[in-house]
């Protein structure tokens, strides 16, 4: 059953896919809310990036404890235009989903998937706000690689996610003790039991319309079944 103006939490980790939250997901997501009637408020952990990257030369230009590293909350207020809270201040109970999109940030910022695989440890903020959020039976979605992590925080329930089709990943995410469903770049894994809607996103997309079709598949499913 649909919910009249649905109110959505979007978690971000930076500005850009190779150190922060990937901005055509991001963006497409906030627009995919828009479009069927919801609002939505930014958040961040108001913490050190992993590392951060020259997008041009795509070399590291710093790593956390650097000066010239960058600040999650600071970076992720690019794509919020400034209006954005930190993570620490999130009550989940004010909303109906908390949305995680991708990027490098996901494995690189909220945890450390990308060096330590399934080992990973994820900040704390981001395990409780996933863990309150399902808890209190709010919808948790997550694009490209970012179901990752709530495999990692929420895989003990036995949550159904998608990556798209990478074999070893979705291997990984078994061993975490959750579900992979393979899906294509347009389309979302709506796992209604446990409310956790995800999308590939650029693990499969080959163009921006691609990532904004399964945006708005994920957004929909969550919409339909508040």
């Amino acid at each position: 059953m649909s919910k009249t103006n649905p109110k959505f939490a979007i978690v971000l980790c930076g500005c850009g896919n190779f150190d922060g939250s990937e901005i055509h997901e991001t963006t497409l997501g906030l627009l995919a809310i828009d479009e069927q009637g919801g609002q939505y408020d930014c958040y961040a952990p108001n913490a050190e990036q992993g590392r951060t990257i020259n997008f041009y030369t795509k070399q590291v230009i710093a790593v956390k404890g650097e000066a010239q590293n960058r600040n999650q909350l600071e970076e992720g207020a690019r794509i919020a235009r400034g209006n954005i809270k930190p993570l620490s201040s999130l009550n989940v109970v004010d909303y109906d989903a908390i949305i995680f999109p991708g990027g490098q940030g996901a494995i690189n910022n909220w945890c450390d998937y990308a060096s330590q695989g399934i080992n990973c440890k994820v900040m704390p903020e981001v395990v409780s706000a996933m863990e309150q959020a399902y808890k209190a039976q709010k919808w948790v979605g997550a694009m490209c690689i970012a179901p990752v992590v709530v495999a990692k925080v929420l895989g003990k329930y036995g949550i159904h996610v998608t990556i798209g089709n990478d074999k070893q990943v979705a291997a990984q995410i078994a061993q975490m003790g959750a579900v992979h469903e393979e899906r294509t770049a347009t389309q979302a894994c709506i796992d209604k039991e446990h409310r956790i809607a995800t999308t590939p996103c650029y693990m499969l997309a080959k163009s921006i319309k691609e990532i904004y079709a399964g945006n708005t598949a994920l957004i929909k499913g969550i919409i339909e079944n508040l």
